[in-house]
């Protein structure tokens, strides 16, 4: 019962905001006083300051922030969620939302990169070269891999895209432990209750009581693209600024400082 409340957790953030917004006027009226962003769970500590650093230099009210999986965070905003800005980790729930006319498609830009590692508990003494013919089965022994849900979570479907390419996807499937987010998956590291995690090399850096053990190689999995867009149902222009913000030189080390690598190249949908 701990676990699944603990996996729960990041969806539950984002839906309690979705929908206080949507049923409380007084929520509402607090949405018209600052932006409200749906951002992919691997941002939190990079965007919590970005985020910050805009409100405290332009005056403007704090963003609202929801972190959640970006399929989750998708679906919301799909069923009237007002979110201004939507932040995801793989172009897929972009892609979705626009093909559904869902998001301004001038205003996307590919912001951010990252890679996926595999991390253990910050004692642990694993040692492993993420090769094709890896037996990351005989390494996790009786615990689990804790990985995002690999069918939707974007860290997820990377980590089971490169452990396909290795060989090593048959033989783990049955011990993988699925979180609702890539943080989900990482809590499980850290607490001790996995032994081994599939997250994002932003993640790892951001706890303390986990190391990471192998970076996988990018070749394995589809490239690792983060990207923004506003929301077609935002109104004022406190998105487009912070958005603007966002890509602008003063964030650019916010990002970097966390392990992200700056794209910041516009993209269309697929």
């Amino acid at each position: 019962m701990m676990r699944r409340g603990m996996l729960g957790m990041g969806l539950l953030t984002g839906m309690a905001l979705a929908l206080g917004l949507a049923s409380n006027p007084g929520a509402a009226q607090a949405q018209a006083q600052g932006v409200v962003v749906f951002a992919a769970a691997s941002m939190k500590n990079a965007l919590d300051e970005a985020a910050a650093n805009w409100a405290k230099a332009s005056g403007r009210p704090a963003p609202r922030i929801s972190y959640a999986a970006s399929s989750a965070l998708a679906k919301q905003i799909e069923g009237g969620a007002p979110a201004d800005l939507f932040i995801s980790a793989d172009l897929d729930w972009m892609d979705y939302l626009a093909k559904k006319g869902l998001i301004r498609s001038d205003t996307r830009v590919s912001l951010l990169g990252n890679r996926i590692v595999l991390v253990g508990a910050k004692d642990s003494t694993a040692n492993v070269a993420l090769k094709p013919g890896v037996d990351l089965a005989a390494l996790l022994g009786s615990g689990r891999l804790a990985m995002g849900n690999v069918d939707s979570v974007p860290a997820g479907k990377y980590g089971k895209a490169a452990l396909e390419k290795l060989g090593a996807w048959d033989k783990v499937r049955d011990k993988i432990a699925q979180a609702d987010n890539v943080r989900a998956a990482l809590l499980l590291v850290s607490r001790g209750e996995a032994p081994l995690g599939i997250v994002y090399a932003t993640d790892a850096a951001a706890d303390p009581q986990v190391k990471v053990i192998a970076t996988f190689p990018e070749d394995l999995h589809p490239p690792i693209v983060y990207p923004v867009a506003v929301t077609k149902d935002s109104s004022g222009a406190d998105a487009q600024a912070l958005l603007t913000y966002l890509r602008s030189p003063a964030a650019k080390p916010v990002f970097e400082k966390q392990g992200f690598t700056v794209l910041n190249k516009p993209a269309s949908s697929s």
